[in-house]
């Protein structure tokens, strides 16, 4: 085999993840390809709604989101570009006392757990910092040093980078098989081959197949989570929206537009590489918008998309060593709110890689927990 194939490291999945680990990877010296079958933002990566949030995540994901804010609030230091990245906060409304206690207990969860970036407000200080919300609000869960950024132009940050550190990165690299030869991970394109002595499986709504190549297996679902973008309207909301009681992520940028979201899902069809909207989803999330903000009733919308995304069943991601295999490890399942995380998690599997250990607990993640 030519030298040019043999590699220190193979990545299969050219997503955020993927990038992440590569940077961090070659940074510690390894030579490492990553192969990705379209182009990077392809997925989920690239076309998610960018918000970059400790606000509302699984127990288990909080000291890998806190930290992975630190790097947020300094992005341009790790990938030479500032994202589009805006400290604008994320707040999550309550419109019942019975919604409100569930914050509350929240709030004391993360507490005792010695967190708190979480702030319980009242109603008052909600219309504060929403003035145009238009429904009775009880109160909120308000985090401030949240944001949001532009997922495009992250992903491709992170591409400049991961090159610049001196990743050999492959677009259009679809890998067929991998296999176990003398010691080191065979991944097998069309046309070529590419060995190393570890494997990292960072293929997001495909990754399930990458593990059943190695002998694992994740009862991975890929979804279609939507997004809609109005015509600009004047400035009304300043940080991101979502509710208790509501499917909803709401944000406005500088130039006015209105980006709605909120797990609203279309149709996935990863054997033709193709996600597609459904109305009544959008019309789902329209009446929604215009529940809490009916001035946007007649407001249009200018564009909707969808992206393919992995869903784990119990919602977060998996992370860590394959169960089976020495020297292969995971990374995807991220479950529609991975895009905050990724700084972190190409540290952490370089830490695995490369020291035997995670400075932050992993153990949730570990794909044995299905097994």
């Amino acid at each position: 085999m030519a030298e040019r194939n043999l590699f220190d490291a193979v990545i299969i999945g050219g997503g955020l993840h993927g990038l992440s680990t590569a940077i961090h990877l070659s940074k510690a010296g390894l030579q490492v390809v990553v192969l990705e079958k379209d182009h990077p933002g392809r997925h989920a990566s690239g076309v998610n709604a960018g918000g970059v949030r400790r606000l509302g995540r699984d127990l288990a994901e909080v000291p890998l989101s806190v930290e992975a804010l630190k790097v947020w609030h300094e992005i341009e230091d790790f990938v030479g570009d500032d994202c589009g990245y805006t400290t604008c906060g994320q707040i999550q409304i309550a419109e019942s006392e019975a919604e409100h206690e569930q914050q509350r207990e929240r709030v004391a969860k993360l507490r005792a757990l010695g967190f708190d970036h979480e702030r319980l407000i009242d109603g008052d200080e909600v219309r504060r910092i929403v003035p145009a919300l238009s429904p009775p609000c009880v109160g909120a869960i308000w985090c401030a040093e949240d944001g949001a950024a532009n997922p495009y132009r992250t992903t491709q940050a992170f591409f400049r980078t991961a090159r610049a550190a001196g990743a050999d990165i492959r677009l259009g690299a679809e890998v067929h098989a991998i296999e176990r030869v003398a010691g080191h991970w065979r991944a097998q394109l069309k046309d070529d081959a590419l060995e190393a002595p570890i494997l990292i499986n960072c293929a997001g709504a495909w990754a399930d197949r990458m593990c059943r190549m190695i002998g694992d297996d994740a009862p991975l679902e890929a979804a279609a989570p939507m997004l809609m973008i109005t015509e600009p309207v004047e400035p009304f909301i300043t940080p991101v929206l979502g509710a208790v009681g509501r499917m909803l992520s709401f944000k406005q940028f500088e130039n006015g537009t209105v980006m709605i979201g909120g797990g609203q899902r279309g149709r996935a069809a990863r054997e033709v590489n193709l996600a597609g909207t459904r109305l009544r989803g959008m019309g789902n999330s329209a009446a929604t918008v215009t529940a809490l903000f009916p001035q946007l009733g007649a407001v249009k919308v200018m564009r909707c998309w969808a992206g393919i995304e992995a869903m784990m069943p119990d919602a977060i991601p998996v992370i860590g060593p394959s169960a089976v295999a020495e020297g292969a490890y995971h990374a995807f399942g991220f479950s529609g709110h991975g895009f905050q995380l990724s700084p972190i998690v190409g540290r952490l599997l370089c830490e695995l890689i490369t020291e035997g250990r995670s400075s932050l607990p992993i153990e949730a993640f570990s794909i044995t927990r299905f097994q």
